[in-house]
């Protein structure tokens, strides 16, 4: 067997480069990759390099977490899995040994090894990898090894849509309607919840959101967002119940504060890159405002929504690029046109 890694050698250019195939230790399984999705913490480490660059200037840079594929050897201790069987992996791997993992929340342990970024940069954009037995899944039948690789994605959404406790009777609005916030669209669906507004400035993306199950779409570039949604005809003085900012913007973020109702809650989904200034005096009527950090212990629940064709994650990919055109693929991600079109990306190293 050969292997091989896109590695980023600098911003905006990726080399594959030949590497050996990993031996798996004792608990690990050897997969051969199928599909790795492209998230949008990978476009944005493609264009500016990592969020937390390396110490050591000479660090490979390897991107890539949402990833499924065929086992193809295992080690000396593994009992769950077997050459041939098609896996799916959770990327984060904690130390289990901290305070956050002994009390069950594992997603932000200060010390897990999470794929494509520090302190390994280990990627998923590779031919062959390793990764521990307790953290990979096996991929039910039905499901393609693509729909596997984004269960990491729609984990993201569950776990955004639980702590936010999205259910029947909720007025909900998202904000963004990228990977993430439909995402959360589908995962609020999945738990009952029926009043669900989505808010983009793309309409490509809003019409995805309608097809995916959204009650009414606002394009934010065309529509006042908040005085449509402070309306009468919708929301009024009362407001809304639940609001996921999925769109990482300090503007949609200002907007969660004023659609907010009183003693709702705000989800934060998106990763907010500069501070964000807040009117309290907006919200200092028993309003949450909530982090959401990836996902813990969400992956079988996301598994079998997807599984039993609650959760729609194959119809969002709008583009399929080959392992060997990953410098393309991410290029058009950043492209201010190609990207208008693109919902999600996804990598097809083998099949």
């Amino acid at each position: 067997m050969k292997n091989s890694e896109a590695i980023l050698v600098t911003p905006k250019q990726f080399e594959i480069q030949e590497c050996a195939v990993p031996e798996p230790k004792d608990h690990e399984i050897l997969m051969k990759v199928e599909y790795v999705g492209m998230c949008g913490s990978d476009i944005h480490g493609f264009e500016f390099g990592p969020f937390i660059p390396p110490k050591d200037p000479n660090q490979k840079i390897g991107l890539g977490h949402e990833v499924a594929g065929e086992v193809v050897k295992v080690g000396a201790k593994v009992t769950k899995f077997k050459p041939g069987d098609k896996v799916l992996i959770e990327p984060g791997v904690p130390d289990d040994s901290c305070e956050y993992c002994r009390t069950g929340r594992y997603n932000i342990c200060p010390d897990v090894d999470f794929m494509a970024t520090q302190p390994n940069y280990k990627g998923a954009l590779c031919e062959y990898m390793t990764h521990p037995e307790e953290w990979t899944y096996h991929v039910p039948e039905g499901m393609t090894t693509m729909e596997a690789a984004l269960v990491e994605p729609a984990a993201v959404g569950m776990h955004a849509a639980i702590l936010g406790e999205a259910r029947l009777g909720k007025s909900i609005v998202i904000l963004g309607a990228g990977t993430i916030g439909l995402m959360v669209l589908q995962a609020c669906k999945s738990l009952g919840a029926t009043d669900i507004t989505v808010v983009d400035v793309m309409d490509k993306r809003l019409e995805l959101a309608k097809e995916l199950g959204a009650s009414r779409t606002i394009n934010g570039a065309k529509e006042d967002t908040v005085a449509l949604l402070r309306s009468e005809e919708l929301f009024g003085d009362h407001g809304v119940e639940l609001v996921f900012e999925c769109a990482g913007s300090t503007f949609t973020a200002n907007q969660a504060v004023q659609i907010v109702a009183r003693g709702g809650k705000i989800m934060m989904v998106g990763t907010q890159s500069k501070p964000v200034p807040i009117d309290f005096l907006k919200i200092n009527r028993e309003v949450t405002i909530q982090t959401s950090f990836r996902y813990c212990n969400n992956y079988p629940q996301t598994i079998e929504v997807i599984r039993s064709g609650k959760f729609n994650v194959k119809d969002m990919v709008t583009h399929v690029y080959d392992y060997k055109d990953v410098q393309q693929a991410f290029m058009d991600a950043i492209d201010p046109e190609k990207k208008t079109d693109m919902v999600k990306g996804v990598i097809k190293v083998a099949e």
